[in-house]
């Protein structure tokens, strides 16, 4: 197995990990964030909180709760972490683990204004319907390449994110008392 913290694996990949946050009010919502203009990678795109590991993290876990105090201000400690499903393999070679995690309802943010410019959530009713996502395509880098998209609001989620919450959704599909 490949170390965790290696920035550059031996395949070439990147780890990386994220959080998919549920936080129940009225219902279930998984928390995302709308990542600044000005960043190299995935400028104003929506994510989950995390990112790259870092040479400190020991596992994905450790990464994403490191990354989602960084980005949103939410303390390890009032996440409680549930599982883990399927990494993901990117187009730009992000190995991403994503770790799905109960957050406290009462949390409050801080947003790192440099990463981040804005959290919403989305009700987990909506990201389950996996009628709500769409197949489309985009020619990249001399080829075309399919990802799934899911609008929510004024809110365009697509890519490694939609495919995330996709998976996550065909999970769910016989979990009805979770929302």
């Amino acid at each position: 197995m490949v170390a965790w913290p290696k920035r550059r694996r031996d395949d070439g990949l990147t780890n990386a990990a994220v959080l998919m946050p549920l936080i129940e009010r009225e219902q279930w919502h998984i928390l995302l964030t709308t990542r600044t203009e000005h960043l190299r990678r995935h400028a104003g795109q929506v994510s989950f909180p995390g990112g790259r590991a870092d040479e400190q993290d020991k596992t994905p876990r450790q990464t994403a709760l490191r990354e989602t105090y960084e980005e949103v201000g939410i303390k390890p400690e009032f996440i409680e972490v549930a599982g883990i499903i399927e990494p993901y393999l990117t187009v730009t070679d992000f190995h991403v683990v994503p770790i799905v995690g109960f957050v406290q309802p009462d949390v409050s943010l801080t947003i790192d204004k440099g990463e981040v410019a804005g959290v919403f959530e989305v009700p987990m009713l909506d990201i389950c319907d996996r009628s709500n996502y769409q197949r489309k395509k985009i020619h990249w880098q001399g080829e075309w390449r399919e990802y799934w998209e899911f609008m929510h609001q004024e809110h365009r989620i697509w890519g490694a994110t939609a495919a995330m919450l996709y998976s996550f959704a065909g999970r769910l599909s016989n979990v009805k008392s979770l929302l």
